[in-house]
């Protein structure tokens, strides 16, 4: 595994939100990182100024896209980056989704907030191969409206003639919202799906995802087939500096993405 970034040019940056950009990212020289798969994440290189783990929010051919919210220097660094000027990348890290485990099963994505955009490459493969699954829902919240990610491929996922069954909710209205107002677990009852033959995936704020696996799982859904991204501090992203270890689990190595069964009895105790 690569310990020095590895440099790139960024070739697109796409604004989300007021906060948040997407950044497409191509290897500046011939030198190139192992692919990654969804839910995997990379070190993300500012300059001169440090790195972040950013999980990858599209995977084209031949580049990388990472949805960087500003919350801090980096993150700040990262987001006012132009199309030309480069970053590194160190990756890839961590678990995938396993989609492809999937096969034959209902799947349901629920996010909340920036939690879209490391489940965005797999909504985009189950809806490449829409046959292989049965039904496909998709459940997205945000904070208000304005904080939405990917407003076009929304439109499409939306489209009730697509091949996703798309929900879409916000905490606070912006006036002229007409959708559906509250957290995200409260659209969990018009998803449909086969509870013993379904899986699950789960990303957002960690009091999301509590309450949506548990919920998951009373109704029937096999907790290991709930897969849920955990985040912590990382800062080595090989498993040497512990810390991201969430009890027995270091998350840069054996997560981010881990099975409900996992999860439930590590974030059950307090001092972890």
């Amino acid at each position: 595994m690569n310990a020095v970034p590895v440099p790139h040019l960024v070739s697109g940056v796409r604004r989300e939100t007021a906060d948040t950009v997407s950044l497409t990212l191509a290897p500046a020289g011939a030198e190139r990182l192992p692919p990654f798969a969804p839910g995997q994440f990379a070190m993300v290189y500012a300059f001169g100024v440090g790195e972040i783990p950013v999980s990858v929010s599209r995977i084209g051919q031949g580049t990388l896209v990472h949805t960087v919210r500003s919350v801090g220097a980096v993150s700040a660094a990262l987001c006012a980056l132009r199309p030309g000027a480069q970053a590194g990348l160190r990756g890839p890290f961590g678990t995938g989704w396993e989609l492809e485990q999937a096969a034959g099963q209902d799947v349901v994505v629920v996010t909340g907030g920036i939690g879209l955009a490391p489940l965005r490459p797999l909504v985009l493969a189950a809806a490449r191969g829409r046959t292989a699954y049965g039904r496909l829902s998709l459940l997205v919240g945000a904070r208000a409206p304005e904080d939405l990610l990917y407003g076009g491929e929304l439109r499409v996922w939306t489209d009730p003639h697509g091949p996703v069954d798309c929900r879409v909710t916000v905490d606070r209205p912006s006036p002229g919202w007409r959708g559906h107002v509250g957290v995200v677990t409260t659209l969990l009852h018009t998803a449909r799906f086969t509870p013993e033959n379904t899986t699950a995936f789960v990303c957002g704020p960690e009091v999301m995802i509590r309450a949506t696996a548990r919920d998951l799982v009373d109704r029937g859904v096999r907790a290991d087939r709930v897969r849920v991204s955990l985040e912590r501090t990382m800062r080595c992203a090989t498993g040497t500096c512990g810390h991201c270890q969430l009890g027995g689990v270091l998350m840069c190595r054996d997560g981010p993405v881990i099975g409900w069964n996992r999860a439930e009895p590590l974030l059950a105790v307090r001092e972890l």
